[in-house]
């Protein structure tokens, strides 16, 4: 029954847009910060104990811009939403280790690492539903 309710609310296809903007800001923001300040998006890697490497951080700057770009335009969406998943499931269990810290800090980095997993579950809808469009629709492509 509620499917069927469902089904006849409108959405308006500029407010999904904006709700997948929503989504992707956070990596936009931080795609074209990084892009801005390359020695600080290598020294943010360095500071998360990963190899601070130029080409890894042009990696995640090409990932957080490209899977936004992708997910925004609707080409390949899913696999932009799946890329962006995956990078915050792995960066969040490396910048997220509140099980390692005590007082404050590990509250707030608690409510971190919870809200980037509430992250990874947007991104996986976003996927999912994608990719049931495509394979429900005909003219799926």
């Amino acid at each position: 029954m509620l499917d069927a309710v469902a089904a006849r609310i409108p959405t308006p296809a500029a407010a999904r847009w904006v709700a997948l903007l929503g989504l992707c800001a956070a990596y936009i923001q931080g795609g074209i910060n990084k892009a801005l300040d390359f020695g600080g998006a290598v020294a943010e890697l360095a500071h998360f104990g990963m190899p601070p490497a130029p080409p890894l951080a042009a990696a995640v700057i090409i990932l957080e811009l490209g899977a936004s770009l992708l997910i925004l335009s609707g080409r390949l969406r899913w696999l932009g939403a799946f890329a962006l998943a995956g990078f915050t499931l792995f960066a969040t269990f490396v910048a997220n280790r509140y099980w390692e810290m005590a007082g404050p800090e590990r509250f707030m980095t608690a409510n971190a690492f919870y809200e980037h997993l509430g992250l990874v579950g947007g991104f996986v809808l976003v996927a999912w539903h994608d990719l049931k469009s495509r394979t429900s629709s005909p003219s799926a492509s």
